[in-house]
């Protein structure tokens, strides 16, 4: 009787805590939400996502930021998912599970998944900069300073190998949920195993594929460590090529934080791009979602 009691009250204080605990997170959430979106609800305006930054970057808008952002994140994704989504399928198709290759592969992706972001940056400036980047300038430009320098290209290659772990991870994952039951129809039916990958497999793990690649993509937007040194601008007055350096909104923020002329008169400009920065990080996470409950909805019909 007495041992009862004492199980009923652990499990009702374990569940208090644990329900205390996810109370705080949340709260500590909104707060910080609320704080950033009253700090910036007046900058949100058409102005301020069209126009260049003026005046010290004291005023103006953040579009050089906005747009250095989008192709960070379009080319990283050229570049990251392809791979990571054909590593994916090998390790899950094609290699045995104990075999050389695939430990192989699977101790350089958890290696990839932990090392700090500020080294991949480091990397970058190494290899991508100051190897590829430079024999690219002495090959074909007789020496002259093109690609051996930090731009949009390298930096966006850079994140590419900081996400493509995870996109490695989700698509694995998402492969393992469909039964090996259909495989092994399809093949007995006469299909290759390419066949099979293509039109049972793919089609069955094509949610689990898209929110994990979504969602790796969306942590990339928002990583800055990574490209201070492949190509991150202090400021810049024309839109980049892939040869320049760019803006993003990560490090435009870092500046107006710490580097700006008057960091109190552009407070609001770091609320209101912060606001751009959680809405688009946001909208990422909400459409892999989106993506996902519709994929699923129209399986089920």
């Amino acid at each position: 009787m007495i041992n009862s009691i004492r199980k009923n009250i652990k499990g009702i204080a374990i569940e208090g805590i644990t329900l205390i605990s996810a109370i705080i997170i949340i709260v500590i959430v909104i707060v910080m939400l609320l704080v950033i979106f009253i700090g910036g609800k007046d900058h949100l305006t058409w102005e301020f996502l069209t126009s260049f930054p003026t005046e010290g970057m004291t005023k103006g808008g953040i579009f050089p930021a906005l747009y250095g952002t989008a192709l960070l994140v379009i080319i990283m994704s050229i570049a990251a998912v392809p791979f990571g989504t054909i590593t994916a399928i090998y390790l899950t198709e094609y290699a045995k599970e104990n075999s050389i290759i695939a430990k192989t592969i699977r101790f350089a992706v958890r290696t990839l998944a932990v090392i700090p972001s500020i080294i991949y940056g480091l990397f970058g400036l190494g290899f991508f900069i100051k190897f590829v980047g430079a024999h690219i300038d002495g090959a074909f430009f007789g020496g002259e300073l093109r690609w051996g320098q930090p731009n949009l290209l390298w930096a966006s290659l850079t994140m590419s190998l900081l996400t493509l772990p995870v996109v490695i991870v989700s698509v694995e994952e998402a492969l393992k949920t469909v039964p090996q039951d259909l495989r092994a129809a399809s093949l007995a039916l006469g299909a290759t195993k390419w066949q099979t990958i293509r039109k049972v497999v793919l089609p069955g793990s094509i949610s689990g594929i898209m929110t994990g690649t979504i969602l790796a993509v969306s942590r990339g937007a928002g990583e800055v460590a990574p490209i201070l040194f492949t190509g991150a601008a202090y400021y810049l007055a024309t839109l980049p090529g892939l040869s320049d350096q760019f803006m993003v909104l990560g490090y435009h923020i870092y500046v107006l934080t710490t580097q700006s002329a008057n960091v109190d008169q552009t407070l609001p400009i770091q609320f209101g791009t912060t606001c751009v920065l959680l809405l688009l990080t946001f909208t990422l996470n909400m459409s892999a979602v989106i993506l996902r409950y519709r994929i699923r909805k129209k399986k089920n019909r």
